[in-house]
């Protein structure tokens, strides 16, 4: 069993808790910090507080922003409104440069076994983003049970309401991810996306 002093073994415990983050990758992180001038341990730690202090979400979408309302609601016609999980499916499908409408960041999905239900994510907020001016809702949710389950729930309520309400194609592997995604893959889904 390894024996760090306490400055690595703490910084090696923080590094551990991001995602995809093992123990021995956070022990390189650290050694990697360690090696650093001071100028750029402080550059980096800056960096992280800047980003922490700056970035909030959008009131209207919940994208990322350092703004009140993030660039894409100001610029864009909400005709359409593409739901994902969270904001990094923003990203993945803006590299597509097909889609045009707006988004609606969830901020989860439906997850009984984890105790997350339809009031824990933003349903709510998507319902009231509905208007006369909407034409289609696009679920993009990840293909996995969760997502699969959160996108049948948001249909059902959605349907009353005349809007369209279609789901990203099949080609996305089940239990993947939208950010892992190869964008061709991407891509034929959006374009090959199904009424639900």
């Amino acid at each position: 069993m390894e024996v760090f002093i306490e400055p690595i073994g703490r910084l090696i415990n923080e590094f551990s808790k991001l995602p995809g983050v093992g123990k021995k990758t956070a022990q390189r992180y650290a050694y990697k910090i360690i090696g650093m001038t001071d100028a750029e341990a402080k550059e980096f730690a800056d960096a992280v507080i800047y980003c922490k202090q700056r970035v909030k979400y959008c009131k209207v979408c919940g994208n990322f922003t350092e703004e009140e309302t993030c660039g894409i609601c100001k610029t864009r016609q909400p005709v359409s409104i593409c739901v994902v999980k969270e904001p990094k499916d923003v990203i993945a499908m803006e590299k597509l440069h097909e889609f045009k409408g707006v988004y609606h960041v969830l901020h989860g999905v439906i997850s009984p076994m984890d105790g997350i239900g339809p009031n824990d994510i933003r349903i709510k907020e998507l319902l009231a983003r509905i208007n006369g001016g909407v034409q289609e809702v696009i679920m993009a949710t990840n293909p996995d049970v969760e997502g699969e389950a959160t996108a049948m729930y948001i249909a059902k309520l959605l349907k009353p309401l005349g809007v369209n309400v279609t789901r990203l194609a099949h080609g996305i592997p089940v239990g993947g991810e939208l950010e892992y995604t190869d964008e061709v893959t991407l891509s034929r889904a959006f374009t090959e996306r199904k009424s639900i």
